[in-house]
């Protein structure tokens, strides 16, 4: 998966943001993966942890 694949898909999943907290939790989830991806950090589920955000 490319960069540009990466961020097509974050937009994609950003135009299906509601506004509803609760119901865009999923969906704000897989966005914040796929932008440590995008930005070379570790996803939660490495053993290394995630400088960004303390995980």
């Amino acid at each position: 998966m490319t960069q540009e694949d990466i961020q097509q898909e974050i937009d994609t999943l950003k135009a299906q943001l509601s506004g509803d907290m609760f119901k865009d939790m999923e969906i704000r989830d897989q966005i914040h993966n796929l932008e440590m991806k995008l930005h070379g950090v570790k996803p939660i589920d490495s053993h290394i942890d995630c400088v960004g955000c303390g995980s």
